[in-house]
C-alpha cells in the first residue's frame, strides 16, 4: 500500500488500484496514521489529533468506529493493527510520500555538502517531484494537520534553495531563472535565496540586475524588520560589485545507462544481488567470477539497472585480440572526443586518455562483461582507470580475477536446487526450478509444474548442476520431445543440448560450445590436472591429488599451483579444503581423459585402498565421527575404485576394498551397498581364499552349507579373525545353536576390546533369544560400559536400545525412558538418520508405559518424520 500526503489524500493498493478513503474524519484518521510511518499512535493521542480540545462524549467508542470504518475502507490492501502502543498502519516510511520526501532531500543536501552536485540535483529534483499540491490539503481542519502541513512546506522550501545550488554549481543557470524568481516572490525575505537570485543573474552576465536584487532585499529587511541583510550575503555583495564572484562551468553531462534490455524473467540469486550492493558501496572494482553458463552477464545487468549511478555496458565476448580492448570500450563511450583535440593539449591523446576524459564525469560503473579471454589487457587498463578517476567504480564480469590491488570478488555458483524427492510445491520454491519451467512454457504453452513431471524437472535441474545456461538448453528441447526423454538422454548431455538461440554468442548456443571455450583458456598442465580430476566422481583433497594426478608430466610440487590456476579460472571449485568439478565440466574433461590414453585407475586404485583400510579401524574407537566423515567424504571415489576392481576381476583387491567398506556401510544404514558388494565378492568363488570366503559368507548372514534346521558348521580361525566384527556376526547366527559357547567364550577373550565388547553385547543377544532375559541382563550392562570404553557410538546407541526394552519390561519406566533419552542424544551425534528415528520410536514407547500419552505422540511423531526423511535402509547385525 501507498500513502500519498503532499496533496490531496491518496491511497493506492499494492496492485496499483485506488482505494476509496470516504468521509473527512476517516481520511483524517489515515493521514495521522500515515504520518507516524508504521510506528504507534495511542488512542489518546489520536483522539486529541482528530478532534483538538472538545472531543465527542464516548470518544473512545467514536474511535473505534473509526478504525472499524477505515478497515473496510482499505480491505485487501491493508488493515488497521492494534498494538500494545495504540494503534498502527502497517506500511514502511518509503510506502509513504511524505516520508520518502524528506529522506531523498536529506540524501541530496548530503551529497551537496560532500559537493556532489550532480547526484544531489538528481535527489532532490526526485523529492520536489513527490509533491502533487500543498501538504494534507483536504484533512487541514484536523488538529494536527496544521502544524505537519506547515513543517513539510518548510522543508520544501529548504530542498528547493537546495536544487538551485546544485543546478548552479552545475553551471545551469539560465535553466533555474525562472524557478528562482517565482521561489522569491514567495518568500521574499530569504537571504538564501537572494544569493542564490545574485549568483545566477551574474553568471547570466546580468550584474546590474543582480545587484539591484540584493538592494530589493536589503530594503525589505529594513522596513519589515528592521535588521541589515547578514554577513554572508553582504560578502557576496561586495564580491560582485568587485567582479570577483565564481561563474560556475556547465559541466558536461556524460550519456544515460544504456543497459540490454531483458527479454526474460530473472529468477533468483538475491542474496548475490545484495552482496554485489554492499561491494559497490564500498568497493571501486568488483569482479564477477565463475563458470561459463552461470549467469554472470545476466547478474551484472539486473545489479547495474538497480544502481543509482550511470553505467556505460561493455560487451567484450566478441573481442579477440588484447589490442582491441581499448577500441571496444572507446565505441561504446562515445564516437567523438572533440573535447580532447580542441584542447590543443592533448593531440596525441593515447585511448587510455581519451577513454578516461569521457568517463571523467563524476560518479559512474564502468562494466565490463566477459573478460576472461582478455583478462591480463582489462586488468591493466581498469588499473589506469581507477588511478586517474577516483568517482569512477568498475563491475567486470569473467571467469577469473583481474587479481590487481583493492578487487574484490562475488563468486557464483549454481542456482539454487531443490532437495532429491520433494513435493510439486517444496520443488518450484527452489531458483533452478523456476527458471527451468519459465523457460519450458515459453516453448511448450501450458507447461507446469505438477506430480506428473515435477520428478522429471528435479532431476533434469540437478543434473545439470542448475546451471542457469544448461537449463535452458534443456527447457528448449521441449519443442521436440517430453521432460521424461530428456532425462532418459542426459547421460549424452553434448549431443543433447544443442538448440541455444540463434542470436546467442556461438559459445552459448551448445552446452559442448560453453565448456570447450573454458577449455581452450587453459594451459596443457591445466588440462592434464582437469582430465585426471575427472576420473574422482567425488573430487579430491590436495594430498589425494598430489599422489594420484602427479607424474612426470605434472610433478607433485605443482598440483597445488595447477589446482589452484583452475579454481581461478572456474573450472574447478574448492570447497572445504576438497576440489570438485560440476557434472558437466568433468563430462566433458572425462571424454578428453579418454581420448588422451591417459589411465590413472592402478595409482587411483591404490591410494584409496590404502586410505579405507587406515581409517577403517578407526571406526571402533573414539576418533568414529572422524572416520565416518572421512568415508562420507570419499565414498564415491571408493565406490568408483571398488567397480573399477570388480569390473578387472581383481578378487583380492574388491574383497579387500568391501572388507574396509561393510563396516562403515552398516554403521551409515546402506543396506543396498552393504547386500550388493558383499554378493559381488562371494560371486568370485573359488578365486577367493578359502578363509575369505568364509567370513564373507558370515557377514551376508548365511553360513556355508546350513539348510534349514541344520547347526551352522564350524568356522576355521582365520575366519574369524578376518574383520572384528565377524565374531559378532557369527555369534548372532548362532543364537539357538549349542556350539556358539566356544566361539562366545574366544571373542570375550580376544585382545581387541571392541571385540570384546560386541561379544558381551552378543552374549546378552543368544541369552535373549534363549528366553534368559534375566540373565543376560549383566552383559547388557557390561557391554555398554565397554563400548563406552572404546567410544564406539553404535555399540552404545544398541546396547542402550537394549536396555530400554529390559526396563520396560520389568516395569522400571524411569530407566527405560533415561536410556532412551540417552540413545536419542547419542544418535545425534553419531549422524545417522535410521539410529535417530529408532531412538525416538523406543523412546516414545517407553514414554507410553510410563502413562505420558502426549509426550511419546510427540517423540513418535519425530520418530516418523525422522524415518521418512531418510535416504536408505538402515542396518542391525542381530536381524
Amino acid at each position: 500500500m501507498r500513502i500519498s500526503l503532499l496533496g490531496p489524500l491518496e491511497v493506492l493498493a499494492a496492485d496499483g488500484r485506488p482505494a476509496d478513503v470516504g468521509g473527512a474524519r476517516l481520511r483524517m484518521l489515515l493521514a495521522r496514521l500515515a504520518l507516524a510511518a508504521g510506528r504507534p499512535v495511542s488512542a489518546e493521542s489520536l483522539i486529541a489529533d482528530l478532534w483538538g480540545e472538545e472531543p465527542p462524549a464516548g470518544a473512545v467508542s467514536a474511535l473505534q468506529g473509526l478504525v472499524s470504518r477505515l478497515r473496510k475502507a482499505l480491505g485487501e490492501t491493508g488493515a488497521v493493527e492494534l498494538v500494545a502502543g495504540g494503534y498502527r498502519l502497517p506500511v514502511e516510511p518509503e510506502d509513504v510520500d511524505a516520508h520518502r520526501f524528506e529522506e531523498l532531500s536529506a540524501q541530496g543536501r548530503r551529497e551537496l555538502a560532500a559537493d556532489r552536485p550532480r547526484e544531489a540535483a538528481r535527489l532532490l529534483g526526485a523529492a520536489l517531484d513527490l509533491w502533487r499540491g500543498a501538504a494534507l490539503a483536504d484533512v487541514r481542519e484536523a488538529a494536527f494537520a496544521a502544524n505537519s502541513a506547515t513543517r513539510l512546506h518548510d522543508l520544501r522550501a529548504a530542498a528547493d534553495e537546495d536544487r538551485f545550488d546544485a543546478e548552479l554549481r552545475l553551471g545551469r543557470h539560465a535553466e533555474v531563472q525562472a524557478d528562482l524568481a517565482a521561489a522569491a516572490a514567495e518568500h521574499p525575505l530569504s537571504e538564501r535565496l537572494a544569493e542564490l537570485r545574485m549568483r545566477a543573474l551574474s553568471a547570466a552576465g546580468r550584474q546590474s540586475d543582480a545587484l539591484a536584487v540584493y538592494e530589493e532585499l536589503r530594503a525589505r529587511l529594513g522596513d519589515e524588520l528592521g535588521v541589515d541583510p547578514s554577513p554572508e550575503l553582504r560578502k557576496v555583495h561586495l564580491a560582485l560589485l568587485r567582479g570577483e564572484l565564481d561563474r560556475p562551468v556547465a559541466q558536461t553531462e556524460a550519456a544515460p545507462s544504456r543497459l540490454p534490455a531483458r527479454l526474460t524473467t530473472f529468477f533468483g540469486r538475491e542474496s548475490e544481488l545484495g552482496r554485489l550492493a554492499e561491494l559497490l558501496d564500498t568497493a571501486r572494482l568488483v569482479t564477477i567470477v565463475g563458470p561459463g553458463g552461470a549467469g554472470k552477464t545476466r547478474l551484472s545487468l539486473e545489479a547495474a539497472s538497480r544502481l543509482r549511478a550511470r553505467v556505460w555496458f561493455v560487451p567484450l565476448a566478441g573481442v579477440s585480440e588484447p589490442g582491441q580492448l581499448a577500441d571496444t570500450v572507446l565505441g561504446v563511450l562515445s564516437s567523438s572526443d572533440s573535447r580532447l583535440f580542441d584542447s590543443g593539449q592533448l593531440r596525441e591523446a593515447t585511448p587510455v586518455d581519451r577513454i578516461a576524459n569521457l568517463l571523467d564525469v563524476g560518479d559512474g560503473v564502468l562494466l565490463l562483461d566477459n573478460c576472461e579471454h582478455l583478462v591480463e589487457a582489462a586488468a591493466e587498463l581498469a588499473q589506469q582507470l581507477l588511478e586517474r578517476l577516483p568517482r569512477l567504480k568498475i563491475m567486470a564480469t569473467s571467469r577469473e580475477a583481474l587479481a590487481i590491488t583493492g578487487e574484490t570478488l562475488c563468486h557464483l555458483g549454481p542456482l539454487d536446487l531443490p532437495p532429491a524427492e520433494p513435493e510439486p510445491a517444496e520443488a518450484g520454491q527452489a531458483a533452478a526450478v523456476r527458471l527451468f519451467v519459465d523457460r519450458a512454457a515459453g516453448v511448450r504453452p501450458g507447461f507446469t509444474l505438477d506430480a506428473t513431471t515435477v520428478g522429471d524437472v528435479v532431476e533434469i535441474c540437478r543434473r545439470l548442476d542448475g546451471m542457469p545456461l544448461a537449463l535452458e538448453l534443456a527447457a528448449a528441447k521441449l519443442r521436440a520431445m517430453g521432460v521424461r526423454e530428456i532425462v532418459r538422454r542426459l547421460d549424452d548431455r553434448f549431443r543433447l543440448l544443442t538448440s541455444g538461440s540463434r542470436t546467442a554468442l556461438p559459445r552459448q548456443r551448445t552446452l559442448l560450445a560453453l565448456v570447450e571455450w573454458s577449455w581452450d583458456l587453459l594451459e596443457e598442465p591445466e588440462r592434464v590436472l582437469a582430465r585426471r580430476l575427472s576420473a574422482l566422481p567425488g573430487g579430491a583433497s590436495l594430498p589425494a591429488l598430489e599422489v594420484i594426478c602427479a607424474d612426470d608430466r605434472l610433478p607433485a610440487d605443482e598440483v597445488l599451483h595447477v589446482i589452484g590456476s583452475l579454481v581461478d579460472k572456474s573450472l574447478v571449485q574448492e570447497d572445504e579444503d576438497r576440489y570438485r568439478m560440476l557434472e558437466t565440466v568433468r563430462a566433458y574433461a572425462a571424454g578428453r581423459l579418454a581420448e588422451s590414453g591417459d589411465d590413472i585407475t592402478p595409482q587411483l586404485s591404490r591410494y584409496f585402498l590404502a586410505f579405507a583400510e587406515e581409517q577403517e579401524p578407526l571406526l571402533r574407537t573414539r576418533d568414529q565421527l572422524d572416520a565416518i566423515a572421512a568415508f562420507d567424504a570419499e565414498h564415491d571415489n571408493l565406490i568408483h575404485a571398488l567397480r573399477s576392481a570388480l569390473t578387472a576381476r581383481d578378487a583380492v583387491t574388491t574383497s579387500r576394498f568391501v572388507r574396509a567398506l561393510f563396516w562403515y556401510w552398516g554403521i551409515r544404514g546402506m543396506s543396498r551397498q552393504f547386500e550388493t558388494y558383499v554378493a559381488e565378492v562371494l560371486a568370485f568363488g573359488d578365486e577367493l581364499p578359502a578363509d575369505v570366503r568364509a567370513a564373507f559368507q558370515v557377514v551376508q548372514g548365511v553360513g556355508a552349507g546350513v539348510r534349514s534346521g541344520e547347526q551352522p558348521p564350524s568356522l576355521d580361525r582365520r575366519a574369524l579373525g578376518f574383520h572384528p566384527a565377524v565374531p559378532l556376526f557369527r555369534l548372532s547366527q548362532l543364537a539357538s545353536a549349542d556350539q556358539g559357547q566356544a566361539e562366545l567364550e574366544h571373542a570375550l577373550n580376544s585382545p581387541d576390546p571392541w571385540v570384546r565388547a560386541s561379544a558381551l553385547w552378543a552374549q546378552d543377544f543368544v541369552r535373549s533369544q534363549q528366553g534368559d532375559v534375566d540373565t543376560g541382563a549383566q552383559a547388557r550392562r557390561e557391554a555398554l560400559r565397554a563400548f563406552e570404553q572404546v567410544g564406539d557410538r553404535w555399540g552404545m546407541v544398541m546396547g542402550l536400545l537394549e536396555i530400554s526394552m529390559y526396563e520396560d519390561m520389568r516395569g522400571d519406566h524411569e530407566q527405560a525412558i533415561s536410556a532412551a533419552e540417552r540413545a536419542v542424544v547419542i544418535s545425534s551425534e553419531l549422524g545417522t538418520e535410521e539410529h535417530l528415528a529408532w531412538a525416538k520410536g523406543r523412546l516414545a514407547a517407553a514414554r507410553a508405559r510410563s502413562g505420558d500419552l502426549d509426550g511419546a505422540r510427540r517423540d513418535l511423531d519425530a520418530g516418523l518424520r525422522q524415518a521418512r526423511g531418510a535416504a536408505c535402509d538402515a542396518w542391525r547385525p542381530r536381524c
